[in-house]
């Protein structure tokens, strides 16, 4: 693999940002990265410690600064997750911590958050449920979009967890309404017994892709295997999901789950042929490719 030019003599006057970014973004896109030029400026910026809007205003790199930019973009070039470098991951509102063992939360499921934030603020004091929490990134932003909601986070992974505790912690002591962590298996017959027929909004952001399909070096090789692939369809852990959201759920209350986008057809099929969910919607990303489904609790369907 090609290597980044050598840190100019002490002597000479600090680089300017700018041009160790255009020579990092060139090493970034000849290892097939997208967007090299946007994640050259990320990683410069974290390295300076400045928003990214203020790169070019920045001081140049120290001698220090150089080497450490250097072994962030090598890192990066050999497809290890942006945010894994920087430890921080953005959704809709929110900086959250993310590092190795847990999923890395993606910008399309922001749009399911947000239907969700939508649906509790039609509650005067909602109940919501996160199922497959991973670092928190639905839970925490339902709780911090809608105060009065009691945000309950549903967990598996022990390492996932220990990601989801840490970002619980951190925006509790930033005012927002801490969300409860329940450690489970979302799968088990007898999840969060204590809330049946009582959740307001339950949100899912299972694993989903069925396990021939090529994923990015970034995804295979870093995100955990058990927040992504699920079965051979992709379907084995919605399965699992859907007669149990039903059975949480309040009649009346709402459900939103997100799927690959070859499950346009599958997800909304499982949820009809449940019997106990109406108004079954599928719902594309900004892309235009299908991503997650939502239905409400039947109120005419009493539970099986």
């Amino acid at each position: 693999m090609s290597t980044l030019s050598q840190q100019p003599s002490e002597g000479a006057n600090r680089e300017r940002p700018t041009l160790a970014v255009v020579r990092a973004a060139r090493l970034l896109a000849d290892a097939g990265v997208e967007g090299a030029r946007g994640e050259a400026e990320v990683l410069a910026a974290y390295v300076l410690g400045v928003p990214r809007g203020r790169l070019a205003l920045a001081d140049g790199f120290t001698a220090a600064q150089r080497h450490r930019f250097d072994a962030l973009v090598t890192r990066r070039a050999a497809r290890e997750p942006l945010q894994y470098l920087t430890g921080s991951a953005p959704f809709r509102y929110l900086e959250l911590a993310v590092g190795p063992g847990v999923f890395v939360p993606r910008p399309e499921t922001e749009l399911l958050a947000g239907w969700g934030v939508e649906q509790a603020r039609r509650e005067a004091a909602p109940l919501v449920v996160d199922l497959c929490s991973g670092s928190g990134a639905i839970a925490l932003a339902v709780a911090q979009e809608v105060p009065a909601a009691r945000v309950v986070a549903v967990e598996g992974s022990p390492a996932a967890l220990s990601w989801l505790r840490r970002n619980v912690a951190s925006r509790a002591a930033g005012g927002d309404r801490a969300v409860e962590v329940v450690a489970a298996d979302v799968t088990a017959p007898d999840l969060l017994a204590e809330l049946l027929g009582r959740v307001d909004v339950l949100l899912c952001n299972p694993p989903y892709v069925p396990a021939d399909i090529v994923v990015p070096p970034e995804v295979g090789r870093h995100d955990p295997p058990g927040a992504v692939f699920a079965g051979v369809d992709g379907l084995a852990v919605v399965r699992s999901v859907v007669p149990r959201a039903a059975v949480l759920l309040r009649p009346g209350g709402r459900f939103g789950i997100e799927h690959d986008d070859t499950h346009d057809e599958a997800v909304p099929r499982l949820l009809a042929a449940d019997g106990r969910y109406g108004s079954i919607v599928d719902h594309a990303d900004l892309a235009g490719r299908p991503r997650f489904a939502t239905a409400t609790r039947r109120r005419d369907a009493p539970d099986r």
